[in-house]
């Protein structure tokens, strides 16, 4: 998805905090400079209007929204995509598409139409997606759209390394670096814990102005560094400490590899 096709009508830089302020996902602190931002914004106050209806009319009950014919079509095509792939896969025949990667071809087809209906749809399409037979590098990437799709960047939300750090602590095995890259241009937004290969892992999430980087972490054996791209995101990976990193987004290439850089300085990996 485009930035022009995101939270339209309200501030970029605030995006983020309204989504978080919606579900309830803010510390008083960040409610609190939010609400302030609010009686000064009549964009975001608009759009915080626009979300919440919706989240009214989505969880009544009896409510179905029906689906365009065309975006049914385009799902029953993908399904039958899937399963031709996996039929030529147990043949020995490389699959030409993954179930992604068509249904990142949907979105950005459909992104333009403002309908209920078709969000539901591209929720359906990353959300319910199988992972379990993908590339590691093609599970990162779905994981990396689906958490901008479904709206869910972060659980918890701040700029604080000292409180995501901690954050973590009793949800996962292990110890990610958080790093604070705001004087490099990252900053950082918050984290989540993700489902990637069989087991929970670190996101970490930083902005390069109004794009998302989502930093997935999880210990594993050294690996080279690479740089990849795929479907228009860029995807770099590194090793350090125990730990594998694979940092996704539509930033440039030359800014996530120095994004990547400048994390493994701080990190001191």
């Amino acid at each position: 998805m485009t930035d022009e096709n995101a939270d339209k009508g309200s501030c970029p830089e605030w995006s983020i905090m309204l989504h978080g302020f919606v579900d309830d996902e803010l510390d008083s602190v960040h409610t609190a400079q939010f609400e302030s931002h609010l009686a000064t914004c009549p964009d975001c106050t608009a759009e915080l209007e626009r979300l919440q209806t919706m989240r009214r009319l989505t969880r009544r009950d009896g409510v179905k929204w029906p689906m365009p014919s065309a975006v049914r079509s385009t799902l029953l095509d993908a399904i039958a995509e899937e399963s031709r792939s996996r039929a030529n896969a147990r043949r020995g025949v490389s699959a030409q598409e993954t179930w992604w990667a068509r249904g990142l071809r949907y979105v950005k087809e459909w992104s333009f139409i403002p309908s209920l209906g078709v969000l539901a749809a591209s929720a359906f399409l990353f959300v319910n997606a199988p992972t379990a037979n993908l590339p590691i590098q093609d599970e990162v990437l779905a994981s990396h759209i689906r958490s901008l799709l479904a709206n869910h960047l972060t659980d918890v939300l701040t700029s604080d390394q000292h409180t995501v750090k901690p954050w973590f602590d009793g949800k996962i095995d292990f110890s990610p670096p958080v790093v604070d890259l705001a004087p490099q241009g990252f900053p950082l937004v918050g984290g989540r814990v993700d489902y990637i290969d069989g087991k929970v892992v670190a996101a970490l999430i930083y902005k390069r102005r109004a794009h998302v980087i989502n930093v997935f972490v999880w210990p594993d054996k050294p690996e080279a560094e690479t740089a990849d791209t795929h479907e228009g995101y860029n995807v770099v990976r590194w090793s350090g400490g125990g730990l594998v990193f694979y940092a996704v987004s539509d930033v440039g290439a030359s800014d996530l590899a120095a994004f990547r850089d400048d994390f493994i300085r701080q990190a001191a990996l």
